[in-house]
């Protein structure tokens, strides 16, 4: 063993000093031959030269055309690569082939939270979560091995890049494709990502890079607007719902009702609520009739569901169907008796379906 790596080692420092052979035909021959080199990426790392640290040393190698990185697109500083490498005649050394060992975790993602941006990749970024920086701030993107990077050669700092993301289980947004930014894209990308969304208040205002923990339990009468009362197998928690919730599958907040909420820890010592989820039926959503609309305004009556909107007006109860939403503005949680108006439309099914429901 000792004898294989004295043997690779001296191939390597070969390559690295340059040394060609006097002949021609030799040196065809040596340009062919390849060594395996193991380091972290470091800083300066671009879209053609990568500069690996080694524990003999450090190294700049070229990145071309014919460098085969399917199994490692992402060169950020700090990341551990395998790479095949071989003398050019320019007297570089060039990347045969860049490799590294892919991890691999359990969550599902939410495909209805998909959101396009584009920004530049900041140096901050590690190996499995991209600080991508954009004209609304910062934002933290896990890197996963299904991650579709077939749009870009590799990715590196610095650099920009159109990513399409989703809302994980683990309450992070993940890459599910990423491709280099097409010239004068990103505004109006950005733009239709956020008009998107806008109108949906429930919505995450950032994403929540914090470890995270899920807990199940019955929403207390204590609760209000601002602070979740969860009844647990282990006691009563306190958890703070701020702009940062995802509150679009667990907004109705009665008393009793069994709820799953992704929490973390806050600076202030409290917990936080990054997703909060309820139980929702699977439908087809009903044809719903938006050329005739009502508006009514009233208060939220207990046996409210995701499913189902029991709103107390002084003409008496309604029932509203909610899986034709279009927006949700004013709120985060639905409690008993909050104020809401609410523009509903028919549908075949002969129920009124809420089109949109506004926080009074």
């Amino acid at each position: 063993m000792k004898k294989h790596r004295v043997t690779k080692l001296t191939a390597a420092l070969f390559l690295v000093c340059g040394i060609r052979m006097a002949m021609p035909v030799s040196m065809e021959v040596w340009a062919a031959e390849t060594v395996t080199v193991q380091g972290s990426i470091m800083s300066g790392t671009t879209n053609d030269l990568l500069k690996l640290s080694t524990q003999e040393g450090n190294m700049e190698i070229k990145i071309d055309s014919g460098t085969d990185a399917s199994a490692c697109k992402v060169l950020l500083p700090g990341k551990q690569v395998v790479v095949s490498v071989s003398h050019g005649t320019d007297g570089y050394l060039h990347a045969a082939k860049i490799t590294s060992g892919a991890q691999t975790e359990s969550f599902t993602l939410d495909s209805s939270s998909n959101a396009t941006i584009t920004g530049t990749i900041s140096e901050k970024s590690q190996e499995d979560v991209l600080c991508v920086n954009t004209k609304q701030g910062e934002m933290q993107i896990k890197l996963d091995p299904s991650t579709d990077m077939s749009g870009c050669s590799v990715l590196v700092v610095n650099r920009t890049y159109t990513i399409t993301c989703a809302r994980g289980s683990d309450a992070y947004m993940h890459a599910t494709a990423i491709a280099d930014a097409a010239s004068g894209a990103n505004s109006s990308v950005e733009n239709g990502a956020q008009t998107a969304s806008s109108s949906l208040t429930p919505s995450p205002a950032s994403v929540v890079t914090a470890s995270t923990s899920t807990v199940t339990g019955k929403v207390d009468r204590k609760t209000e607007e601002g602070l979740l009362y969860l009844s647990t197998v282990y006691g009563e928690m306190q958890v703070v719902i701020d702009s940062n919730t995802d509150t679009r599958n667990g907004m109705f907040m009665m008393p009793g009702r069994e709820i799953t909420v992704t929490v973390y820890r806050g600076s202030d010592a409290y917990m936080h609520a990054a997703v909060i989820t309820g139980a929702k039926d699977t439908v087809v959503p009903a044809s719903v009739d938006t050329s005739s609309t009502s508006t009514v305004s009233g208060t939220v009556n207990a046996r409210s569901n995701e499913n189902m909107l029991y709103l107390q007006t002084k003409w008496g109860e309604m029932e509203l169907k909610l899986d034709t939403v279009k927006s949700m503005t004013g709120y985060k949680i639905l409690t008993e008796d909050r104020k809401v108006t609410v523009t509903c439309a028919r549908g075949a099914d002969a129920y009124m379906h809420v089109v949109d429901l506004a926080g009074n």
